[in-house]
């Protein structure tokens, strides 16, 4: 008998229904102990993974904050951001393999997560239909009553081909001396043995895939097909000086544009005479009228100059009458006191940056007011983009000029209390002293409020300086600029540079007109090429 008191479970009396009893409760541990393990490894998954981020927030800070000897280069800190990125899939592989349950969570992550294929890829389809066509019971036909339909990016390694072509020399028997044969197709490289697209595939892996071509033969030796990097050079070479007609036409409609942003940066080129390297500069003006719905396409277009001068920002811009925005450089307020037909207007983001470096340290107030102040423009920026220049003009009238005013106003009383040779005080002595040119935008709904456009165009001579270090000289620096030009406009045009340069390389080697030029520019070639 069992005291009033004991709550200990009762148990059957008999042997078979103890033992099915106690197999029940063994499964059931099982079941718990796998659920605990599945439990645990998406813990372990997760705490790893927080590990990581924090590692990574660490490196941002860094970035932001520390001290300018520590701060991480942008490619650099994109590199990061990859090796710590497929560290956490790794982890998180390896965790899936361990439990299927969270194998199964991160299964449907990435099937809401991914994104569609695009519609112009060719599709290759595999059926995998059962070995059996008959019903196992009755043995009646089996018919389809529906399927599940997977799709995966495939990849086939660049292939190489050899075209051969052929000219068959047809002769009269009757007649003779009388031979038929077909002329021999134009080429680009005159005695080698590449095609256009061969070419175009080095031009566009050096200049917009940053692959010096010491790299590029390396790559072509692991099939088997042994040119030097010579020979590349002597191809990229011809390639480049074909398309500079293209070049020079689209510097040409960009210079009869209403709006242009400039911006210049060093560019490292080999001075022969000396075996070393030297400064040249790679300058750059560009269109994009997007923000304000205009129907100009966007392009840029980069000259090289072995100097930072005046005379070169004059031979860049030479005839043009429009609104140029750029930053504060003296070479662009040269130009435009000697030509009274370009308007500067100057870039708020240069202003701001003067101020960042100061607020780092969270010792200088004015900065970080001046900081929020600009921010405060930028909103308004936000809201009205994509909208026509008129209403960009009232909505700036209405909601920047009291900002803009009462920014400068404040900023004057702030430079009085200063000592004259402090950080701020430079700082606020540089946005006044371009307070014209900052303030134009308020008036005319076609001008940014920054030239970041040109910059972004601009970025990618950061990744060829490192990659490829220098340019050969002067001339590899033209070079860079002519070829640079149509790659960066492929981009801003949503054109596939491969194709625009192997089509272009081929119609102007078999003798496009000059008076059909600009049917050539990325902008008209996208429409019909791009489906």
């Amino acid at each position: 008998m069992r005291a009033a008191d004991d709550d200990t479970p009762s148990l059957p009396e008999d042997a078979a229904t103890l033992r099915a009893l106690l197999i029940e409760t063994l499964a059931r541990c099982d079941t718990l102990s796998t659920e605990l393990g599945s439990i645990t490894a998406e813990r372990d998954a997760l705490a790893s993974q927080n590990e990581r981020l924090q590692h990574l927030l660490l490196k941002l800070k860094r970035r932001q904050f520390g001290t300018k000897s520590e701060r991480l280069p942008e490619e650099q800190l994109l590199f990061a951001f990859e090796e710590i990125e497929a560290t956490l899939a790794g982890n998180a592989a390896e965790a899936g393999k361990r439990s299927p349950t969270l194998r199964d969570n991160q299964t449907k992550r990435r099937r809401e997560g991914r994104g569609g294929l695009p519609a112009h890829l060719p599709r290759v389809e595999q059926v995998l239909a059962p070995e059996a066509t008959t019903c196992p019971c009755c043995q009646g036909p089996l018919v389809e009553i529906g399927s599940d339909t997977a799709r995966r990016l495939d990849v086939i390694p660049a292939q190489f081909r050899v075209v051969v072509t052929k000219r068959p020399k047809l002769a009269c028997r009757a007649c003779p001396g009388v031979v038929m044969q077909e002329p021999a197709p134009a080429r680009l490289i005159e005695g080698g043995m590449p095609t256009e697209a061969t070419v175009a595939h080095v031009l566009v892996s050096r200049y917009a895939d940053h692959l010096p071509l010491y790299r590029q033969s390396q790559i072509l030796a692991r099939q088997g097909i042994e040119i030097g990097r010579e020979v590349l050079a002597d191809w990229a070479g011809t390639g480049a000086t074909e398309i500079v007609p293209v070049v020079r036409r689209m510097r040409e409609i960009l210079l009869g544009s209403l709006r242009l942003f400039a911006d210049e940066t060093t560019m490292p080129v080999l001075d022969p005479g000396r075996g070393q390297t030297k400064k040249g500069y790679a300058w750059a003006i560009a269109r994009d009228d997007r923000p304000w719905g205009g129907v100009d396409p966007p392009a840029v277009v980069f000259h090289y100059a072995p100097g930072r001068g005046a005379e070169h920002a004059k031979a860049l811009l030479a005839g043009y009458q429009g609104i140029l925005q750029c930053d504060g450089y003296g070479a662009y307020k040269t130009l435009a006191a000697a030509d009274g037909g370009i308007t500067l207007a100057f870039c708020w983001s240069h202003v701001r940056r003067e101020f960042i470096e100061l607020a780092r340290g969270k010792t200088a107030p004015i900065a970080q007011e001046t900081l929020k102040r600009i921010a405060a423009l930028y909103a308004v920026e936000t809201e009205l983009r994509g909208k026509p220049p008129d209403l960009r003009r009232v909505g700036r009238q209405e909601q920047s000029r009291p900002l803009v005013e009462a920014l400068f106003a404040w900023l004057s009383e702030q430079l009085a209390r200063l000592p004259g040779g402090s950080p701020t005080a430079g700082a606020i002595r540089y946005a006044l002293n371009h307070r014209d040119g900052l303030v134009r935008f308020l008036d005319d709904g076609r001008i940014e409020l920054d030239n970041n456009t040109v910059e972004r165009a601009i970025r990618p001579i950061c990744l060829s300086r490192k990659n490829a270090l220098f340019a050969s000289g002067d001339d590899g620096g033209a070079r860079w600029a002519a070829v640079a030009s149509l790659v960066e406009t492929c981009k801003l045009n949503g054109v596939d540079p491969q194709r625009y340069f192997t089509d272009v390389l081929t119609r102007l080697v078999n003798g496009w007109p000059n008076g059909h030029i600009d049917e050539l520019m990325p902008w008209c070639w996208a429409p019909n090429h791009n489906g």
